[in-house]
């Protein structure tokens, strides 16, 4: 089991150190997925920003130890204490990978462990960010970034992407799904998704026909669908629905799809002992190869590998 620490101080929003606590925590009835332990600079009970108080027990010796350092939140006015940074560096240093959730970007980036990397903040300190920080590449357009041994993310909601994507990272998709459902969020937001959609959802749900065409696609994954059908399966002409689905998604219906295929194809490795050619037609790949191309391309491994590290009998379909 993994062990993960999450960074706490005074004055922070609960809602932020409550997200890794719930994603990556103690789970109803369920055996845990990782030892998470929440530690302070100074142990102890301290106020949030929601006008209650918390306690701490363990103070940054958790940070030690930890497979996974989560920095949750910062405020970009602070200074970060030697101490604080040295704790972030020794684990980074050590093999441990940091996490680093809204503007917890900027503790990451005062550390200095992100140098000439690509970070993700939340939008509207992206600018404070890449000003204070010149060397960062920093970006406000995607949910999360993952470069190994840094993971960073936009703000609030995106937080529980990123924390899911571990999850799917180290135990796979099958449980991410199930945790996701548990917790009555989205199975899996990309990380290349936009932080911010002028126009997320029409004034009556009703009449979402995006929706309507992701359904449509989803329910024929294993088949060729070109953007001329699809559009015409919900009345649009190729050129309106390719709008409309950007706006409404902030992708191209083609990436969104290819994400699609790719999230059945490793449900499939994971849960099934088809061949990887069988997989490839089932998702829509079409061949094996196809598969292979686009598992290194989007994924930076292969089905083959993906199934020995996260395939069970237990779990078969």
């Amino acid at each position: 089991m993994l062990s993960v620490a999450v960074f706490a101080y005074p004055g922070m929003s609960p809602f932020h150190l409550a997200v890794p606590c719930l994603v990556l925590g103690e789970r109803r009835g369920l055996p845990p997925l990782y030892d998470v332990q929440v530690c302070a600079e100074e142990p102890g009970s301290f106020p949030t920003n929601a006008g209650f108080g918390i306690t701490v027990d363990r103070g940054l010796d958790a940070m030690e130890t930890a497979d996974v350092v989560v920095l949750p939140s910062w405020e970009p006015g602070l200074m970060a204490s030697d101490v604080l940074l040295d704790a972030i560096r020794r684990a980074h240093v050590r093999g441990a990978t940091v996490v680093g959730l809204c503007v917890g970007a900027f503790l990451v980036a005062e550390s200095g462990i992100a140098q000439g990397r690509e970070v993700v903040t939340h939008w509207r300190f992206a600018d404070e960010l890449r000003s204070r920080y010149p060397s960062l590449k920093v970006r406000a357009d995607v949910l999360w970034s993952d470069q190994g041994d840094l993971v960073t993310s936009a703000g609030t909601a995106s937080s529980l992407d990123c924390c899911l994507h571990l999850v799917r990272r180290h135990h796979g998709f099958e449980v991410a799904e199930q945790l996701a459902r548990d917790i009555v969020v989205a199975p899996h937001r990309s990380g290349s998704q936009a932080q911010y959609i002028p126009v997320p959802v029409p004034p009556d749900p009703a009449d979402d026909v995006i929706e309507k065409a992701m359904v449509w696609a989803r329910a024929r994954l294993d088949q060729p669908v070109s953007l001329d059908e699809w559009a015409g399966a919900v009345a649009l002409s190729r050129r309106t629905f390719t709008r409309q689905f950007r706006a409404r998604t902030g992708s191209s219906g083609q990436a969104w799809l290819l994400r699609q295929r790719l999230d059945r194809a490793r449900l499939l490795l994971e849960t099934t002992d088809l061949s990887v050619e069988r997989v490839a037609a089932e998702s829509g790949f079409g061949s094996s190869d196809a598969l292979r191309h686009h598992f290194h391309t989007v994924l930076g491994t292969t089905p083959q590998r993906h199934r020995q590290e996260f395939y069970s009998s237990a779990s078969r379909m």
